[in-house]
């Protein structure tokens, strides 16, 4: 008998969610739309945690107890991954980390990764490039362990710097690339709107929230075929 053709497409990571919220109310729609962010992420959801706290731990966000509770959920549920719902400090991933034993990633860095997957344009990719390593440049020092994490001293830069500093060197140099380089494309937009202004046309713009039905209505009105889904974030360049 002929084999099956096998998929080629990796299998989703499996995660679990971490809410932690002041007020009871925002439970059910924090839960939701965590849950499609997540799922526009190409995520499988087994599950969410919730805990209410007035002051987030600075260690972990949340409490030894809760720490305990959601690491027998994350190893009973076999999760690959844990999503909070709130933004970490360096610090807070890499004990989160150490005590679960598995990947975690804050709201954040969840956006952030829907944004790379869906910026197709140039402007997109590098505006996408710019948030993520802005996020990354003050999180990288509690990436490392207490040796890597030494500052070098004379004689210690260039080839035989830390590894940490040539990491924190190369994200800044790159920093300063892509800011050029957005400043250039900013330019090349400036001259294309000012071409567009010699036409006597009227200017019209769609904005709204995610997952409004902005490409839907512009696909409508102008008879486009414009991507449209109600997937959280579905279309992130202009069209």
């Amino acid at each position: 008998m002929p084999k099956e053709p096998q998929s080629t497409k990796p299998p989703k990571q499996r995660a679990l969610l971490m809410l932690v919220h002041t007020d009871p109310a925002e439970d059910e729609y924090a839960e939701a739309e965590l849950t499609s962010l997540a799922v526009a992420a190409g995520l499988e959801v087994l599950g969410a945690l919730h805990q209410r706290v007035e002051k987030p731990s600075k260690h972990s966000y949340v409490g030894k107890g809760k720490l305990e509770e959601l690491f027998t959920a994350v190893h009973d549920a076999q999760a690959d991954l844990v999503v909070f719902d709130c933004e970490l400090s360096g610090v807070q991933l890499r004990n989160l980390e150490e005590t679960l034993k598995r990947r975690v990633i804050d709201r954040t860095q969840l956006i952030l990764d829907i944004f790379a997957q869906r910026a197709h344009t140039k402007e997109g990719k590098v505006q996408v490039e710019l948030a993520q390593l802005n996020y990354i440049l003050p999180r990288i020092t509690a990436a490392y362990t207490q040796f890597e994490r030494q500052k070098g001293g004379i004689g210690l830069r260039g080839p035989g710097e830390t590894k940490l500093e040539a990491d924190r060197r190369h994200i800044k140099r790159r920093l300063l690339s892509l800011k050029q380089e957005l400043d250039e494309i900013e330019q090349a937009r400036q001259r294309q709107r000012a071409g567009r202004r010699r036409f006597p046309f009227p200017f019209a713009c769609i904005v709204g929230y995610t997952s409004a039905g902005k490409s839907t209505l512009m696909n409508v009105l102008t008879g486009s075929e414009v991507f449209a889904d109600p997937m959280l974030f579905a279309t992130l360049d202009p069209t």
